[in-house]
């Protein structure tokens, strides 16, 4: 006589449903990363409207004939770094706003912000609204 029910659970399990999930986020994050850019360079820019964090911050300008000020002082490209270290060497957040015209050529923007990167300074881009 068999007394075992003709119901029997087998202990296997079915791995298609999963390999359907690892596949869908598979193309989800190849899909995702393609999105993203990754040349982007990072630059606070300001907003409109709202306040800033810190009190107080050193203003670099770029004229159209190549002069720059810290805070409507002019000094020479040489000197720069230096004058800028004394400035900032106080505050716990040192912070450049970076002020130039529309004219001045890239290099000397990126020079502004190279002195600022080599001393771990945070740089605002100053821009005019529409």
């Amino acid at each position: 006589m068999n007394i075992r029910g003709r119901n029997k659970v087998t202990p296997e399990f079915n791995m298609s449903s999963m390999t359907d999930i690892v596949f869908l986020l598979l193309v989800f994050f190849m899909l995702a990363s393609t999105l993203v850019t990754t040349s982007a360079i990072d630059i606070i820019l300001p907003k409109a409207s709202g306040k800033t964090e810190n009190k107080r911050s050193v203003s670099v300008s770029i004229k159209k004939d190549l002069t720059y000020y810290i805070d409507q002082k002019r000094v020479g490209v040489a000197s720069l770094e230096r004058q800028l270290v004394d400035a900032l060497s106080s505050q716990d957040q040192p912070t450049i706003v970076l002020r130039a015209e529309e004219s001045v050529p890239v290099e000397n923007v990126v020079k502004v912000m190279d002195i600022a990167n080599r001393n771990k300074f945070k740089v605002i881009l100053a821009v005019r609204p529409n």
